[in-house]
């Protein structure tokens, strides 16, 4: 979205790519307030604009509320 208004500034590919960013924006905003053992501060990243949902889950991952990775075995 950036690129497009450094450059050309094109109306078709911001009417596509700006409501598509919006939307993403309050998916992790919702998704982040819905989880409730997420603590307060990873609530409250998830509002900054643009890395907010980057900054949740790092906090998700540091206060142990996500689900740890198991690596599935498989017979042989």
């Amino acid at each position: 979205m950036l690129a497009n208004l450094a450059t050309a500034h094109l109306q078709p590919v911001s009417s596509v790519v700006g409501p598509t960013h919006g939307w993403a924006y309050l998916f992790v905003v919702v998704a982040a307030w819905r989880l409730r053992q997420a603590p307060a501060t990873a609530k409250a990243v998830a509002l900054v604009p643009g890395v907010g949902g980057l900054l949740a889950l790092r906090h998700l991952d540091r206060s142990g509320t996500t689900r740890p990775y198991t690596k599935e075995s498989t017979s042989s």
